[in-house]
């Protein structure tokens, strides 16, 4: 005799790109690797090309399309509305499915501006009010190795916090001939590798630190003022033509911080780094030793500890892939590693686990928001000359 499946938490994603082909592996993969409370249904994707989308659709394993948002927030058939659009439209879509009763996933950054952000907040609380929740997609928290950082700075293992650095480095835009597409838009993306990656370890550092960044000062600069502008969407870069457009947006960001614990941090962010792929680095330092972190080595960890004898002390290389490690019991034996799309897969795996116990997942809205004050500040200290300027809590 069979048990009965778990209810089905029906989704709707607006947005099939890069993000979207993501989201929709992870849906489709999390409840056959995970015993969830909910069965997450891919039901409706939504685009603004009816050709487009329904190939997209076929593609990736979703049941029906729309073309228009305000009809797939509408449809009753609908529970949870994932956001995988550009920045720009980010408040507008998941707004709008919050106050239609929707639960809401919305990629990272949060939204453009801090404005943009507090209202989603404020939709996000008061939805929460009636039971409906919202979710930031900060998809690298989901990271074993991160997950195994936070416990092992929680648990005291490098002592109280001193120094972080922390670098996003992509070479993608590196090419002057790179095409010009949506994400060198200021009037879509809301800004260049700051909000686009600088977002990530902003978040991270807080994530695994416990810590807000209190305080910022900052340099940005665009290397690149005129690209080709893009005639084709092929994967994150894009195809170009022969047309050259303005790019409106940073290709690098750099800032020194001051955490609200005392620590101090080092960042930087760009999508000019050759022979970077997807390098995002942590390493913190505390009074009893040190965590270091690559996402291009994603299934390791460097751990060390000043308390060992010196004579063979040094960083040990941890391999995060024992059934013992966060999340990682679902999967394979130690040793079979894990790859990008399975922080996707957990972020549906602890969104849908919080949803089917009535809790708030994280991150919420009101983290996102926090971030957003960060990067925020860090534009307004480098269009003022590196002022310092101060982070509202």
């Amino acid at each position: 005799m069979t048990s009965n499946p778990p209810p089905p938490l029906r989704v709707a994603m607006i947005g099939y790109a890069f993000m979207g082909a993501a989201h929709s592996q992870a849906w489709r993969t999390a409840p056959r690797f995970f015993d969830l409370p909910l069965t997450p249904v891919q039901h409706v994707l939504c685009g603004r090309d009816q050709a487009k989308v329904a190939a997209a659709a076929d593609r990736l394993g979703w049941a029906s399309t729309e073309t228009d948002w305000r009809s797939a927030v509408a449809r009753d058939d609908v529970d949870l509305v994932d956001v995988c659009t550009p920045g720009n439209t980010h408040a507008e879509i998941a707004i709008g499915a919050l106050e239609a009763g929707k639960h809401v996933l919305c990629e990272k950054p949060l939204a453009n501006s801090v404005a943009e952000a507090e209202a989603m907040t404020a939709a996000a609380e008061k939805a929460a009010g009636q039971g409906v929740r919202a979710m930031v997609g900060f998809t690298y928290r989901r990271l074993p190795a991160i997950q195994l950082a936070r416990q092992l700075i929680a648990e005291g293992r490098i002592g109280d916090i001193r120094q972080v650095r922390a670098q996003y480095l992509q070479d993608w835009l590196a090419d002057s001939e790179a095409p010009l597409s949506w994400r060198l838009d200021k009037t879509k993306a809301g800004s260049g590798a700051l909000g686009d990656i600088g977002a990530h370890i902003t978040d991270l550092v807080q994530f695994l630190t416990a810590q807000r960044i209190a305080g910022v000062t900052a340099m940005t600069e665009t290397f690149v003022t005129e690209r080709p502008i893009e005639t084709e969407r092929v994967g994150i870069a894009g195809v170009g033509g022969d047309e050259l457009g303005p790019v409106t947006v940073d290709d690098t960001a750099i800032w020194l911080a001051r955490l609200s614990g005392g620590a101090v941090g080092t960042f930087e962010a760009t999508r000019y780094a050759w022979g970077r792929k997807n390098a995002l680095r942590v390493e913190i330092s505390g009074t009893e030793g040190a965590l270091a972190f690559d996402l291009e080595r994603l299934n390791e960890l460097e751990y060390f500890d000043s308390n060992e004898d010196p004579r063979t002390g040094g960083f040990r290389t941890i391999l995060v892939t024992e059934g013992s490690h966060p999340y990682i019991a679902a999967w394979w034996p130690p040793g079979h590693g894990l790859g990008y799309e399975h922080g996707f897969t957990h972020q549906v795996v602890d969104l849908v686990t919080a949803l089917a116990a009535g809790q708030q997942p994280e991150p919420s809205f009101a983290d996102g928001l926090t971030v957003q004050r960060v990067l925020a500040a860090v534009e307004s200290s480098a269009t003022a000359g590196s002022t310092w300027v101060d982070v509202p809590g």
